[in-house]
């Protein structure tokens, strides 16, 4: 039994309003939150070439198309490759669902170009092309050689960038602390 004289559930009582702060206490809340994260990931431990590794290893993992395993696939390269595990997951995040498309039809565009489709008749054209079940599953079969030899190409050249700006941007900030 409750001590509470109210007929009604505490649901249906009077709330307070709404003070215009409480907007401002959460966006400071939010705002005090990613620089926490920010100075957390700048005060990593580690040299800056072994945080510099873990993050291009993540970079590279996150231009795949493989939703859910491009933080393991990311942490697995740091552990084999010796670099940076936290630094590895953060590298991941370039591929968020605002970022997905269009990395992925970047991508998709340097394996046609990569492998010389959309030049000639192997172009891969959706759906027209798929009249039966046997050219859906060449057509898919040729649509994700192309997007991941795309991918392959776009996390090299992605993840060597990142390791070069990543090691004089941590080598600088540590300096300069």
């Amino acid at each position: 039994m409750s001590l509470d004289p109210s007929p009604y559930p505490v649901i249906f009582q009077d709330q307070k309003p709404k003070h215009p702060r409480h907007s401002k206490r959460r966006r400071s809340r939010i705002k005090r939150s990613w620089r926490y994260f920010y100075l957390r990931f700048l005060r990593l431990r580690g040299t800056p070439h072994y945080i510099s590794r873990g993050l291009a290893f993540g970079v590279f993992a996150g231009c795949f198309p493989l939703f859910g395993l491009q933080t393991i696939i990311g942490v697995l390269l740091a552990i084999i490759l010796r670099g940076h595990k936290l630094a590895a997951a953060a590298g991941t995040w370039i591929s968020n669902p605002l970022t997905y498309v269009p990395i992925f039809a970047f991508n998709y565009k340097v394996g046609e170009l990569l492998l010389g489709f959309g030049i000639g008749e192997t172009h891969v054209t959706f759906p027209d092309n798929w009249q039966s079940w046997t050219e859906l599953k060449e057509s898919g079969f040729v649509f994700l050689v192309t997007l991941f030899a795309g991918c392959l190409v776009v996390g090299a050249i992605a993840s060597v960038l990142t390791y070069i700006f990543s090691v004089r941007f941590i080598s600088r900030w540590r300096k300069r602390r």
